[in-house]
């Protein structure tokens, strides 16, 4: 499922690398100018991985913290945690507090019978007496539009496939949420995620479908090349010779 909404184009995300190269460039600039006296190519290389360095770090700040919202939406009481971590179980725990949220599922996969995709949701459960679909974000960027193709897609599902391999048939469910997560807070933020929605996850599964099976046979061998291009030229085509002179 990710792989689909994922043929959206990004057009965010090369603000977003210009900027991690230039902060990590401003808060360690004596250290590349150390390292590029002596090897141009290791600073640049330095400086291009920023990017790849602050999503590997941000990923295992989530994948943590998902774990921690699991195990607290259980009834667990979370262990000692890592005071980066703590302040996000703290703000889950305000959550909780104040919506009562009544957990029906959580992170289970679902699949589609009928469009033959699959993905793994946060959470299914009632808010406000609504059975509603949602996804946990921690992300610093905010919640982003795309979230809601996901959601969607989740709530379009045949079926919910349990651990033990059971499918359960997807409930009539009345909306989708995001609960995103800072250090700072947190917000609970109403998602659309309706059939009209849903008709866009379909037009990019159609897109993924190309990307996949379709664009890499569409372009054929060549019939004949230009020879300044330094490709095999076709066969030539020769002169007509003059006629005879009498």
């Amino acid at each position: 499922m990710t792989s689909v909404v994922n043929m959206l184009p990004k057009g965010f995300l090369k603000f977003w690398a210009s900027k991690a190269v230039a902060e990590y460039a401003v808060e360690n600039l004596g250290e590349l100018v150390g390292i590029s006296m002596r090897d141009k190519s290791a600073a640049v290389d330095l400086l291009k991985r920023a990017p790849d360095r602050d999503t590997a770090r941000a990923a295992e700040v989530g994948t943590e913290v998902h774990d921690v919202f699991e195990g607290m939406a259980r009834g667990e009481a979370p262990r000692r945690l890592h005071p980066d971590i703590k302040v996000y179980a703290d703000h889950f725990q305000s959550f909780l507090a104040e919506f009562e949220p009544e957990f029906v599922f959580m992170e289970e996969t679902v699949w589609s019978e009928k469009h033959s995709y699959a993905g793994s949701f946060d959470v299914l459960g009632r808010i406000g007496g609504e059975l509603v679909i949602g996804d946990w974000k921690t992300t610093r960027s905010g919640v982003h539009e795309e979230v809601a193709l996901q959601l969607s897609a989740y709530r379009h599902a045949d079926y919910i496939i349990r651990p033990d391999g059971s499918k359960v048939p997807m409930p009539d469910i009345e909306g989708g949420f995001v609960l995103h997560v800072r250090p700072e807070g947190w917000g609970l933020f109403p998602i659309r995620c309706d059939e009209a929605v849903f008709k866009y996850f379909l037009s990019l599964r159609e897109v993924f479908d190309w990307d996949r099976e379709i664009k890499g046979g569409v372009i054929g061998n060549p019939i004949n090349t230009n020879p300044s291009s330094g490709a095999t030229s076709g066969p030539r085509t020769r002169a007509p010779r003059k006629a005879a002179t009498k």
